[in-house]
């Protein structure tokens, strides 16, 4: 068996090569989600399934592009431009469908702030979605302070996604920048990597600075 890249086996010993994406989750799939850029030298991350094939990526080739990035499929297509705003003392990350920009009149479809509450060892991070149809409703995240692990709530309170560190077989932790990410049936998995990804990008501390972008 062999490796499009040598450390990727260590990740998910499957060989790599691109799948047929399907944004909606028809069952509860468990993905890797590894915070490295498959190109040389990028800044990224990447989303395998569970056969080891690429589902989504976000490659950052240049830092003069810091404040945005793109989500991409297995083809290069992008789903979602991410980007950091601020309005007076708040910062937060906005997802765009597609390459839509902050002049396309349909606005953001999603995004994330950080509460600055901390109750019981976790934190809250705010999640507004339909944006874009004029028709906002709330999703939470939340992160257990104590390590990476994050819970993605829908409006209902109930779980979307969880993402925690992953393990080996038997049961060694395989650093600190893979991760397994179980999202439940009926679930826009393209929506929530945006919401991983922006997510990721508020608390790049946790994450090594993977991205490399300064969160001031």
């Amino acid at each position: 068996m062999s490796y499009t890249i040598s450390t990727m086996g260590k990740v998910h010993p499957q060989e790599l090569h691109s799948s047929t994406n399907c944004n909606f989750t028809s069952q509860q799939e468990t993905f890797t989600l590894w915070m490295k850029s498959l190109v040389l030298n990028g800044k990224g991350c990447t989303l395998f399934d569970s056969n080891g094939q690429i589902v989504y990526r976000v490659d950052n080739y240049s830092c003069r592009h810091r404040y945005e990035v793109y989500l991409m499929d297995q083809k290069g297509n992008t789903l979602f431009t991410i980007q950091r705003k601020q309005y007076k003392l708040s910062r937060f990350w906005e997802g765009y469908r597609s390459s839509a920009t902050t002049n396309d009149n349909k606005g953001p479809c999603f995004r994330v702030s950080k509460t600055h509450r901390i109750t019981k060892g976790v934190s809250t991070y705010d999640v507004e979605l339909g944006l874009d149809k004029n028709h906002p409703y709330a999703h939470k995240i939340e992160r257990s302070t104590c390590n990476s692990a994050c819970k993605i709530y829908d409006e209902f309170g109930v779980i979307a996604a969880e993402l925690r560190r992953k393990k080996s077989h038997s049961g060694v932790d395989l650093g600190e920048d893979v991760f397994t990410m179980i999202v439940e049936p009926n679930t826009d998995l393209s929506l929530i990597m945006g919401l991983v990804v922006a997510f990721s990008l508020i608390n790049s501390k946790i994450f090594n600075g993977i991205f490399a972008l300064p969160i001031r």
